[in-house]
């Protein structure tokens, strides 16, 4: 594996980490999770799991209109 190759993986895999940090903080408002109420855990948890259909279909659409 050239070093091209393996520096854009070691990227892609920092900028993955980053993006789902940043959504999930996003998700809680910036709080820990030991402070959220239940209610705020079920908001948290329903703003993943939209962030996560968003990505999905950016992907879906990145892949059609190649």
């Amino acid at each position: 594996m050239d070093l091209n190759r393996l520096f854009g993986m070691l990227t892609r895999m920092f900028v993955r980490s980053a993006v789902n940090t940043g959504v999930d903080f996003a998700a809680r408002r910036g709080k820990p999770d030991s402070k959220l109420t239940p209610e705020e855990r079920r908001q948290a948890r329903d703003a993943k799991e939209t962030a996560r259909k968003a990505q999905k279909l950016a992907r879906l659409g990145r892949r059609f209109f190649r």
